[in-house]
């Protein structure tokens, strides 16, 4: 069995610590990058999925492998992605993954069909891989100990500060040009962090590094892929006890299992089987990814919420998305003092409670639900946010030593866009059937085949409606009216995914902070042997 080596407690070189925060600034700005790509395709997801020219006419299904494809190879690299920076420097993967995250945004931004703007986020999700694990160790190598909270909590605030900027980014370029813009004006921000990094971050690395295990990471991307294709699928039949949709769940499923199996007899695994023995660390992952799982998916139908049900424009959506920015940016570095005060388990568990009634809102809303009360929902549920991910982020960072901060935060990034991906897919689906399921009825006078597509989504009905002109437009209200209730189904489906992590931290992360001795905070994840 391995164990993580305690901190050797060496001390920071006094050049670097000098520059921490501007190195910290760096850092953010790379995050922002990766963060920001997100936060803007939502705004656009509907201007994707309107006919060329305008969009690429892109299905819903489409739209969720145009998310995944990016998440799923992201999430199946992280941790290989990490232990390379741990074994080359985490500089030089930092300045490798931006520049390749830089031309997969080029390239996306000029795609041609969905297919390709498919592969190309799949390239993007290449290079933030490289990105996202190196910058949380580089953090955890310029700070010391006793500054991490602060400097992790500034960073999480860096991640409310790109959602807030994101949409209403993306908004204002889908206003002046076209929906590829939101994908080029990646490729600038790429080229000053690169100037930035190479100028200010200094390198670090593991002095005991791991070993790259490529099975492993074929097992878990091929097992993770088939798995979202199976949930894709069934959601886009509307029916998942087809052969297909069931063969591949179970094939996704099999590869996962033959995945731990091989982790757990390997010499040098990609995921260490050992550090989940610890049930404070392993309560700590699990929420981050329920907690993903259930926001990725209800951010995935809010769009189609404000944009097509309430005609809000892509910018006036990205507006309307800054309270759960804010929330994020006000309390991300201030929720410490929470958990100084209350404990881990409190603030978590308060906060994934008060997540599960901001999802629970969403089952409320209708066509003319005041706007103001979607703000609140939004600010509450970004609040709730900065107390999950800030504590949680602590937690998981200083379970493992100094020089092992580079598999801490790809296990954490890991899970989470593993979270997120299967809340896309998941909860994507559920919108899907029940959409299909109640405008079925109403499509009736439509040939089969169209009948089928116009039944996938509400953009696939209105768009079908606006081409068959004054005839189409009997199908405007029923598709609003199955849309709301679609809504509601799945937003009650991520407040039980949000009540579930609520219960998994109320059992077993730790309450108020002791002042431990010197070492027990590196020993406490080594289970019992």
């Amino acid at each position: 069995m391995t164990s993580p080596v305690p901190d050797t407690g060496s001390r920071i070189p006094e050049a670097v610590h000098r520059r921490r925060w501007a190195i910290l600034g760096v850092l953010m700005l790379s995050l922002l990058i990766v963060v920001l790509d997100n936060s803007i395709l939502n705004v656009a997801i509907k201007t994707i999925s309107t006919p060329a020219p305008t969009g690429l006419g892109a299905t819903q299904s489409e739209l969720e492998w145009a998310i995944n494809a990016y998440t799923l190879v992201f999430a199946g690299l992280l941790f290989s992605a990490g232990i390379l920076g741990d074994r080359l420097g985490r500089k030089k993967v930092l300045l490798g993954g931006l520049a390749v995250f830089g031309i997969g945004s080029a390239l996306a931004a000029f795609s041609g069909s969905p297919g390709e703007l498919i592969a190309f986020r799949s390239v993007m999700g290449l290079g933030a891989a490289f990105v996202m694990p190196a910058t949380l160790a580089v953090l955890m190598n310029v700070f010391e100990r006793d500054e991490q909270p602060k400097a992790i909590g500034i960073w999480a605030g860096g991640v409310g500060l790109a959602i807030a900027i994101g949409p209403i980014t993306g908004g204002v370029l889908l206003d002046h040009f076209w929906w590829g813009s939101v994908f080029l004006i990646n490729v600038p921000i790429v080229l000053l962090a690169l100037a930035l990094m190479l100028w200010l971050v200094p390198d670090s690395r593991d002095p005991n590094p791991g070993r790259i295990d490529p099975v492993g990471v074929v097992l878990s991307v091929v097992g993770l892929v088939l798995l979202v294709y199976g949930i894709i699928k069934g959601g886009q039949l509307a029916d998942f006890t087809d052969a297909t949709v069931l063969a591949t769940i179970a094939a996704g499923l099999a590869v996962l299992a033959a995945f731990v199996v091989f982790e757990k007899r390997s010499d040098h695994p990609s995921v260490d089987i050992t550090y989940f023995r610890n049930k404070v660390f392993s309560a700590a992952i699990g929420v981050i990814a329920l907690v993903f799982f259930a926001l990725m998916g209800v951010t995935f139908f809010s769009v189609f919420y404000t944009q097509s049900v309430r005609g809000y424009s892509p910018l006036e959506t990205g507006l309307l998305m800054l309270p759960l920015a804010a929330a994020q940016m006000i309390f991300a570095p201030r929720a410490r003092l929470l958990v100084d005060r209350f404990g881990n388990r409190a603030t978590t568990t308060g906060a994934m409670l008060l997540i599960a009634l901001t999802l629970a809102a969403f089952a409320t809303f209708e066509a003319d639900t005041p706007i103001w009360v979607l703000e609140v929902v939004f600010f509450l549920m970004g609040a709730a946010m900065a107390h999950i991910m800030t504590p949680v982020s602590v937690v998981i960072m200083q379970a493992l030593p100094r020089e092992k901060a580079g598999s801490a935060s790809a296990l954490s990034n890991t899970f989470r866009q593993v979270g997120g991906a299967l809340g896309i897919a998941v909860l994507g689906s559920v919108l899907s059937t029940a959409y299909r399921g109640d405008i079925e009825d109403r499509l009736t006078a439509l040939p089969e085949g169209l009948r089928h597509t116009a039944g996938e989504s509400i953009e696939a009905t209105l768009g079908v409606a606006d081409k068959l002109g004054p005839r189409g437009e009997a199908l405007v209200g029923p598709a609003n009216d199955a849309f709301l209730h679609a809504m509601h189904v799945t937003a009650l489906w991520g407040a039980g995914i949000a009540v579930l992590g609520a219960v998994v931290v109320a059992l077993f992360l730790p309450g108020r902070p002791t002042a431990p001795q010197k070492g027990e905070e590196e020993r406490e994840l080594v289970a019992s042997e």
